[in-house]
Formats: C-alpha cells, structure tokens, sequence
C-alpha cells in the first residue's frame, strides 16, 4: 500500500466519522438516543427492575427447563423476582439431524437444533405485546461407548438452551428498555 493510498484510507474514515457524529447527536435529544442499560433520568424503573418483573411460564422437557432456569436467572440476576408485570411463554420444536454418517451405517456426528417461539403477555390486560422466535444448533459426536454419548448430547442440549435464553432475554430487554 503507497503512502497515498493510506492517507486516502484514513481522509474516507475521517469523512465517515464526521458524518455519524451529527446524526448521534441529534439523537440524544428528548425521546432519542438512550442507552440500554443507563439509569433512567426520569425515575421510572430501570431495565434490571423490568426484567425482573417477569414470570416465565413452566416449559415442558428437560431443555425447555433449563431455558426457563437461565431465562430467570438472566432477569433477576440470582435475586428475588418482582411482582409480574408480564409473562413469557415458549414453545420449543426439538430435533436432531445426523450429519456424519460411516459406511457401515453408524451416525459419527449430530447436530442438535431447538426452533423456539415466545411471546410477552401483559398480566394487566393478558394481552400479547411481543412475539418473536429464537433458535439454538450444537453439534456434537457419536462414540463407542454409550455413556459418551449421552454426555455429548447432554452437553449440546445444556448449549442451545444458553444461547436460547440470551437470545429471548436480549430481545425482551430491547423492547422494554423502549417502553415506559
């Protein structure tokens, strides 16, 4: 790369900047720009108190419990929960696909996949505010011994549900740090 070509890399860079900067400032203003986790300036509840005002309902099957436990801990943090103020409900659609298969027949590698749909009910007026989908895949291989096996796919369920969970908590934190 010449010396020109990088002065003109950093003047297109210089030239991006100088745009966004006008526009995250306008953005600041009354009802703009806030960030997520700030602390509210107007005295309302904070994101953490939001979250921690919702109940998720039971989710039948051993994945479906530890997205509900990971669910509850993300919104309280390990602590009390509130009173709700909403209610989540998921329904998951679990699967595994073979996707290593030897010439004898025997399945040397898997892919565990979860298709998950919620949705955030108000308890005030049960009405459905948010819904949305989420999905978790973890491979995970097939041994010899039975044990291993359980094991392995044991700890794929145990990935997909984390990465279920941070997703619907990331998404219900969007919407709520959005409502008053």
């Amino acid at each position: 790369m010449s010396l020109a070509d990088a002065f003109q890399s950093v003047a297109k860079g210089l030239g991006a900047v100088a745009l966004a900067v006008p526009l995250i400032v306008g953005c600041a203003g009354e009802g703009g720009f806030r960030p997520m986790y700030a602390t509210p300036t107007d005295g309302g509840p904070s994101l953490d108190q939001k979250l921690a005002a919702i109940e998720f309902a039971a989710i039948p099957g051993r994945v479906g419990q530890r997205i509900r436990n990971e669910l509850n801990f993300q919104a309280t943090g390990g602590g009390d929960p509130a009173p709700p103020r909403y209610k989540v409900e998921v329904v998951l659609k679990e699967r595994v696909v073979t996707t290593l298969v030897d010439r004898d027949g025997q399945s040397r590698g898997q892919v565990y996949t979860v298709d998950a749909d919620f949705r955030l009910i108000s308890t005030a007026d049960k009405a459905v505010v948010l819904t949305g989908a989420s999905y978790g895949r973890a491979s995970f291989e097939r041994f010899t011994s039975i044990y291993a096996n359980v094991r392995a796919r044991e700890d794929a369920e145990n990935r997909v549900a984390r990465t279920i969970a941070g997703d619907i908590r990331s998404r219900l934190a969007a919407f709520l740090a959005a409502r008053a």
